[in-house]
């Protein structure tokens, strides 16, 4: 079966129908609850669900939301060509909801805000978060005209699917339900959405493992094909991915994405306690790591049925992006309907993340650009919301129409988005923890921050690392059946020298390289992120203490207190535990505090007092 290229295009009316009938049900969902709270007019309610949502949904859609079509496509593509040691990731996911949960989390809570740049100009000024509302704007249209883009592209090749079809349908539904239903409609369509995700890796799982005859025999190919490279402890911070690039760098990653990214946020502060609030984060990491597990483990299988005959070396395929929709097509083909059900999931994975994304940059452009500066009714806000979110879909859909314009760029807006949320983390972790930072050290911090991460990661764009920092792992053609493949070949364009569905650079001359190329340029790219967080915050403290930072006076609300963390809880609990025990060798203390004050009655007296003394 591995031995043949496959024609495109052999997706049926089963799939077809599959694949309608997921869009139909997140476009009902946007209408049910457009219809179920048309009572409610408040941008509260249409931005934020009304602050009543439950710690299982949102649990499940913070899940969805970062888990794009990217993960569905590129992960499984990743450890086919350089192993499954990217399943360290649960371990940046875990550190992530920690810091989040404790950190981010009881600030923003307590709060209550529905943008969280409304924090920076409480926090420092109004030009901090004037900047820090712009670079969130750039960042998620930019990402986003990507996740649109990026799957259309890849199922287009190898399913035949039209590719301005899929991308406006996607685009319209979404900007659909989003207008209508609000934030409890992109939550409740996220639930919906997971699950068909985790539906369409279980099926190729599935069908994988019974092809191949079982588990075991996947794990010992990806073993002896080299796949399963744990155990990479190397330090070089050029290495492309090691155990520490993976758990530091995307541990700053994700806490940009959790503790601070809008899209996020808005997610857990909308539940209606923050012990709900905290349980949808530990309740989200265990589907992260499952998702993360399911792709880890479908790029296994790619690799086990293709061990001997890699369809991109031998030019089936144009692009390792392919490589998962290209094993769907090839051994699900026979099988109508599956194939639209792994599209669906691809697309589910696509509709979730730009569906959070169009609500996250209405509630921004309400609560950071149009609120501060006019006096509207709600009715209007609310409104107002609705037009944004249908100005945004529209531009998003743009911005992939952009995409397949700039297939070069396409790596770049990828990393845009670590660089700008480095920066961003930055700033957040210098409001919440430093008492003494002020706005000139915020601004100034915020600003170098990200010249320096756009320098790296543009040095990195034009000087690509070389391959034995980025170790890609052996790729076989000796099993390939050449003779039949002439005609059925569909790849539409050469092969390119870097494989990624991103053009990259061409290959530089090594005397050309300039001295910085090598180590500076060369950092491996989940570095861009703590890079840029570790400048924002030296320099924003430097900055602060020579402008009189520690004369500022400030609301104990605004920073993290020791009372909001659980870690504080712990100690005291234990604390009282441990005086127990040695109170109770002590039996004069003991005396005291059983009979308590010397005059009950007088104490009893003064409590009825304040008691009568409330309803006048």
């Amino acid at each position: 079966m591995s031995g043949n290229s496959l024609v495109s295009g052999s997706f049926v009316a089963a799939d077809y129908m599959v694949f309608a009938l997921v869009l139909l049900m997140s476009a009902a969902v946007g209408v049910y609850f457009a219809w179920a709270d048309r009572g409610q007019r408040s941008t509260g309610d249409f931005l934020m669900g009304g602050r009543r949502l439950t710690a299982l949904p949102v649990s499940m859609s913070l899940t969805a939301s970062f888990m794009s079509a990217i993960t569905v496509l590129s992960n499984p593509a990743e450890v086919y060509k350089y192993g499954a040691s990217i399943a360290y990731y649960c371990v940046a996911y875990v550190m992530t909801m920690l810091v989040t949960s404790e950190v981010f989390l009881p600030v923003f809570y307590r709060l209550a805000i529905t943008s969280t740049y409304e924090y920076l100009e409480l926090r420092f000024n109004r030009l901090t978060r004037l900047l820090g509302t712009l670079f969130f704007i750039a960042q998620t249209i930019l990402y986003t005209g990507i996740v649109i883009y990026a799957p259309a592209l890849a199922l287009n090749q190898v399913t035949g699917m039209n590719l301005w079809g899929a991308v406006i349908s996607t685009g319209v539904v979404c900007t659909f339900y989003c207008t209508l239903g609000g934030l409890k409609a992109v939550v409740w369509t996220d639930v919906f959405q997971l699950g068909v995700m985790l539906a369409g890796f279980l099926s190729v799982i599935i069908k994988s493992v019974e092809l191949q005859g079982g588990i075991l025999p996947i794990i010992s190919d990806s073993q002896q094909g080299g796949r399963l490279n744990f155990w990479d402890f190397d330090t070089k911070p050029t290495r492309r991915h090691t155990f520490w690039t993976i758990t530091i760098g995307g541990t700053f990653v994700w806490v940009s994405i959790y503790g601070i990214n809008q899209a996020q946020v808005q997610r857990y502060i909308s539940c209606k306690s923050v012990t709900h609030a905290r349980l949808s984060l530990y309740i989200n990491l265990i589907g992260l790591c499952l998702i993360l597990l399911c792709s880890v483990f479908a790029g296994m299988c790619i690799y086990s049925v293709y061990k001997t005959c890699d369809p991109w070396t031998a030019g089936w395929i144009s692009a390792p992006d392919q490589l998962m929709p290209y094993l769907v097509m090839d051994i699900m083909g026979n099988y109508p309907g599956l194939p639209g059900l792994f599209v669906a999931a691809v697309y589910s994975g696509s509709l979730s993340t730009v569906s959070t994304s169009i609500n996250a940059l209405a509630a921004v452009t309400v609560e950071d650009l149009i609120k501060p500066h006019t006096q509207m009714s709600e009715k209007h806000l609310s409104f107002i919301s609705k037009g944004l979110s249908l100005m945004y879909g529209a531009l998003c859909i743009a911005m992939a129409g952009l995409a397949s314009l700039m297939g070069g760029i396409l790596q770049a807006a990828v990393s845009i988005f670590g660089v700008i949320g480095g920066p961003l983390l930055g700033l957040f972790t210098l409001g919440f923890l430093c008492p003494f930072a002020n706005s000139k050290g915020a601004v100034t911090g915020l600003i170098s921050g990200l010249i320096v991460s756009l320098w790296v990661s543009t040095g990195a764009r034009l000087y690509p690392p070389s391959p034995e920092m980025t170790r890609p792992l052996a790729l076989m053609t000796e099993g390939c059946n050449f003779t039949t493949a002439e005609s059925l070949n569909w790849t539409s364009t050469a092969l390119p020298t870097q494989p990624t569905f991103i053009t990259t650079a061409p290959e530089q001359n090594l005397d050309d390289r300039p001295l910085l190329a090598d180590n500076w340029y060369s950092l491996s790219y989940l570095y861009f992120s703590p890079i840029g967080t570790i400048i924002v915050i030296s320099v924003g403290m430097l900055v602060s203490l020579f402008t009189g930072g520690c004369k500022q006076r400030l609301e104990s609300r605004l920073m993290l207190m020791k009372e909001d963390t659980t870690i504080y809880y712990l100690f005291k609990f234990f604390k009282e535990k441990v005086m127990r025990r040695a109170g109770e060798l002590d039996l004069t203390k003991d005396k005291e505090r059983k009979c308590g004050n010397t005059n009950p009655a007088f104490c009893d007296f003064q409590l009825d007092l304040k008691k009568s003394s409330i309803p006048t």
